[in-house]
């Protein structure tokens, strides 16, 4: 079942996560094969809802930050303001107190949503590599608009597709949060890069190809499992060049990288029975120093919702991951996805 490097395939083990710093357990015995999983609650797109992402009910939806194409009433993908925000766009821009318990900002940043297209149906594995592309573009445009305030820090793109995975709305869309602060598991991912790059003088991330992990791969980037997965089935798409900050991403590359999630997108669906996922979109602080931009390295990382969180996985923050990552990298290259699709 699984092919773990101790030659029996149903020996547990564990893995140290380089990039976060944390253990993942690997315990083949609490799964059934690798190729039987399947989610038991799949997304369900509502084709035939209507909603105020929809083109058309534009007025129902929070203030309109840009579309595109600019201006037009025939928009392909519209960035607005989350209707109900995480953090206060109006707030003054935090300056720091302290108090009794820690420290205190003022609860400032942006929460936006990105709805990728005008059509409640269509979602965005159903987009062309260029349409998909344009999505990344505009959240680049965004992630540029936002680093113009000196007091954020981070901005986290992320997607939650289903409503166990998330999602409030079916309509196919992500998100952007901009943060006054670093988030921790960011700090710990960057610590983690710089330790490894201190060690090493290379980019972990650079060189975590290997071949029984891969699952495709393209010019500038590719996708596979990680040798530490936390979850089953966790697909990691990275570029092949060094590159600390997603919002780089130029025209060019983001047609290729929108063919390539869009692959990785269906051969989920087809393997896992279209389970929910979250994808987030792992990056650089905005005002990172040029030191650090040697050893940090942007990715993708997408989380099919296959297995829950329970108390061993909050009390101690190590996972247990049911599937060797060499197998679910295994299953998902074997996916035939059809051409026409």
């Amino acid at each position: 079942m699984a092919s773990s490097s101790s030659g029996n395939p149903n020996n547990p083990e564990v893995r140290k996560d380089i990039v976060w710093n944390r253990w993942v357990i690997f315990s083949p015995a609490r799964a059934k094969r690798p190729s039987d999983f399947k989610s038991k609650s799949p997304a369900d797109p509502n084709p035939n809802q209507q909603c105020p992402f929809c083109i058309g009910h534009e007025h129902e939806c929070a203030p309109e930050i840009f579309r595109v194409p600019t201006h037009d009433p025939d928009w392909k993908i519209r960035v607005i303001q989350n209707l109900y925000p995480a953090l206060s766009r109006t707030l003054p821009e935090p300056q720091g107190s302290a108090s009794t318990t820690g420290s205190v900002l003022t609860g400032f940043g942006f929460h936006d949503v990105v709805i990728e297209t005008p059509v409640h149906p269509v979602q965005l594995s159903d987009l062309s590599p260029s349409q998909i592309g344009k999505v990344f573009l505009a959240y680049t445009e965004r992630t540029r608009q936002l680093a113009s305030h000196e007091s954020i820090q981070y901005v986290q793109v992320f997607k939650n597709h289903g409503a166990s995975a998330g999602a409030s709305m079916s309509h196919s869309h992500s998100q952007m949060m901009a943060l006054p602060v670093i988030p921790p598991s960011v700090s710990a991912r960057l610590t983690s890069m710089k330790d490894h790059f201190d060690q090493t003088g290379k980019c972990f991330i650079c060189e975590i190809q290997c071949k029984d992990l891969l699952i495709d791969s393209s010019t500038n980037f590719f996708s596979l499992v990680p040798f530490a997965a936390t979850f089953p089935f966790e697909i990691w798409i990275v570029p092949r060049y060094h590159t600390a900050h997603f919002h780089e991403l130029d025209a060019e590359k983001a047609v290729e990288l929108g063919g390539l999630l869009k692959l990785m997108l269906r051969k989920m669906a087809l393997q896992l029975n279209n389970p929910p996922f979250n994808y987030m979109i792992h990056t650089s602080p905005l005002h990172a120093k040029g030191s650090e931009l040697a050893y940090n390295h942007w990715f993708i990382q997408i989380i099919p919702q296959l297995i829950g969180i329970a108390g061993f996985e909050l009390g101690t923050g190590c996972y247990i991951n049911p599937v060797f990552p060499e197998d679910a990298a295994k299953v998902l290259r074997e996916v035939k996805v059809p051409e026409s699709g």
